[in-house]
């Protein structure tokens, strides 16, 4: 037998190459602890902006509203208010002084119009005839009501601008005597672009469309965009509590509101389970079996159905959160009776029929889980047999990201009516058992309208309730 004598010169050899070995992964851990430090430093940065934002209005009831903006130096928020612009005989401020401001107005009277200053007396910073807003109707109270919806809203550039001002001109031709020109705005998430910095929002969103802040409330659904910084949950203000309606769901991420005899919930596709079973969808069937409304409209930022920019058919699209929402989603809202659905994410404008469920990829659609418009004024107009919410008679499937950017895409999902790459806006009117809604491209025509019509007996449901 012959002794294993370890070799004088290779000793050495294997001694430097393990150090060179642990310098290389000692620089790569270094390098990934700096990258996460910076990273972590730019996102928190990112959540913050200097400087000042004018006033935008959240959180709306009946017999309150919530005001929040910004200044440049740190101060107590007052806020003025009454019936008339010029007598603003009523007051209400903040406790501690700051730059980012918030005052909740309390004790007002419902469906009331409001004018308001914010500012001492002597040198306010908003004021005039032309700082105002109304307070929401009262719970399931018969009133029209009307809202305008924007489609992933907030890449700065002209057409975005364009989009906005031909929507003003059609409700400025299209005017409710004695209402302001509508009630509420909505989005479909994805409000700051690239990467939902506070910065970022200020020129993509609150600059932008200020004219309508200062006088409608918004509800703004969470996009992925919008999830890249820290920057949305503190910028706006989201009821936990029932504040404005609706089930309490004690999180920012998931509520209900009503207005008039609307029920709406807002829902985050983005960052929250959806699985079955979890904190979300258990608290949306409880929503949905509570409210008696007769109307129910869903905001989210992933469309269950979309051949856009996105694809609805593929679980590697978007984290499979488009399959989540078709699978998990759905089958909870057709039960509750839902009559619209609106998402965004791809960047183009779909509409499907009144349709119902259908929870698998496209091709496995079937004829009797869609109703054929009945032609009516050039309008798409469809029919539920019974009044209020009734399980599983339908509802309308609308894809809107296209209010400031326009991507490309097959468009040819066969449960899409229409299907159209063009930037726009949709506004939405709903009085007693009619919903119409209007899609205003960026060319100032009515690219696409549609209707819902509640309580016709003659009519035969669809033949889909499992």
């Amino acid at each position: 037998m012959t002794d294993a004598t370890p070799d004088p010169q290779l000793a050495p050899k294997l001694s430097r190459h393990w150090r060179w070995l642990l310098y290389v992964l000692g620089t790569v851990v270094l390098l990934v602890v700096l990258y996460g430090i910076g990273r972590l430093i730019h996102v928190s940065l990112g959540s913050f902006y200097t400087g000042e934002r004018g006033p935008y209005l959240q959180q709306p009831a009946p017999t309150a509203m919530t005001l929040r903006w910004q200044t440049t130096e740190a101060e107590i928020g007052v806020v003025r208010y009454g019936l008339r612009p010029d007598q603003l005989q009523w007051q209400a401020q903040e406790q501690s002084m700051g730059e980012e401001h918030e005052v909740r107005l309390s004790g007002l009277q419902p469906n009331t119009r409001y004018y308001y200053a914010i500012g001492p007396v002597e040198k306010p910073t908003y004021a005039g005839p032309d700082y105002w807003f109304y307070t929401s109707p009262g719970g399931g109270e018969p009133v029209s009501t009307r809202f305008v919806v924007l489609g992933d809203p907030g890449y700065p550039n002209p057409r975005q601008l364009v989009v906005q001002d031909v929507m003003q001109t059609w409700l400025d031709l299209n005017p409710r005597p004695g209402r302001a020109g509508f009630d509420l705005l909505l989005t479909t998430g994805d409000n700051a672009y690239r990467s939902g910095t506070n910065e970022q929002f200020q020129v993509g969103f609150f600059e932008p469309y200020a004219n309508w802040l200062r006088n409608v409330p918004v509800w703004p659904a969470y996009g992925n965009h919008d999830a890249r910084r820290w920057a949305f949950y503190n910028l706006f203000s989201f009821p936990t509590d029932g504040e404005s309606g609706g089930l309490p769901s004690g999180t920012e991420h998931y509520y209900a509101f009503d207005h008039g005899q609307v029920h709406f919930v807002i829902l985050d596709s983005t960052s929250t389970s959806m699985d079955e079973g979890s904190a979300m969808l258990r608290w949306l069937e409880e929503d949905l079996i509570g409210s008696q409304q007769p109307w129910l409209i869903v905001v989210l930022h992933h469309p269950p159905y979309t051949h856009g920019s996105h694809n609805s058919d593929s679980r590697g699209d978007s984290g499979g959160r488009m399959f989540d929402v078709r699978e998990n989603v759905l089958p909870i809202l057709e039960q509750a009776g839902v009559d619209l659905v609106l998402g965004g994410h791809s960047h183009m404008y779909e509409r499907s029929h009144l349709m119902g469920c259908h929870y698998g990829k496209s091709d496995t659609l079937q004829p009797d889980m869609m109703q054929q418009p009945v032609p009516q004024n050039k309008s798409s107009l469809y029919i539920k047999p019974a009044a209020g919410r009734v399980a599983y008679q339908g509802a309308i499937y609308l894809v809107l990201g296209s209010s400031s950017k326009l991507d490309q895409g097959p468009l040819d999902h066969p449960a899409m009516a229409v299907s159209a790459g063009e930037m726009g806006a949709l506004v939405v009117d709903i009085n007693g058992s009619r919903l119409e809604g209007r899609f205003i491209s960026d060319r100032g025509l009515i690219a696409d309208s549609f209707a819902i019509i509640k309580g016709d007996t003659s009519v035969t449901p669809l033949q889909c309730a499992p």
